[in-house]
């Protein structure tokens, strides 16, 4: 099990292509979905997320209406308000959190999510390798750059790949 950040995103780099290659493999072949959620599962439970909190530093968070209404809500805030003062626009993605060069996430304290408890369902779902919409082969083009800087979804793509005899 790797864990070391700076590995992680070595190695999810080199490793890209091979990424690449593998969603293709999945997604043309049968394989138990059930099987790699558990997997997955086995990896979450080594992994303390909170230890790393490394997507908060790195992945942008898109924002639903109900995102927006439930941290305004929480802050004590109304719902434009918390627009102005925590989200930007961007092109790709539409409303997200602001970021900080520095310490990425708006909301972000040390290793600590100071709205864990109204974040956006996309922080609940991530890394959305046991949970998400869809099976794990129709999800797979996430997981390809979020194993540069997630040790879980590096470590289960890694596992996936023995699990279904995936010649690199």
């Amino acid at each position: 099990m790797i864990t070391d950040l700076v590995q992680i995103r070595m190695l999810g780099e080199k490793k890209r292509p091979e990424n690449e290659k593998f969603r293709r493999h999945l997604k043309s072949r049968d394989h138990s979905d059930r099987i790699l959620r558990r997997i997955a599962e086995g990896i979450e439970e080594q992994i303390d997320c909170t230890v790393c909190a490394n997507c908060c530093r790195v992945a942008t968070v898109k924002l639903s209406e109900r995102d927006i209404e439930r941290l305004a809500h929480h802050l004590r805030i109304k719902p434009a308000k918390f627009l102005a003062e925590y989200t930007v626009e961007s092109e790709e993605e539409g409303t997200i959190l602001r970021r900080s060069k520095e310490t990425g996430c708006v909301f972000l304290d040390g290793n600590d999510c100071t709205v864990y408890d109204a974040r956006p369902e996309t922080c609940q779902r991530f890394p959305n390798v046991v949970r998400g919409n869809g099976s794990i082969a129709s999800r797979m083009w996430q997981f390809i750059d979020r194993a540069c800087y997630c040790p879980i979804v590096y470590n289960a793509l890694e596992a996936f790949k023995i699990e279904t005899g995936f010649k690199r």
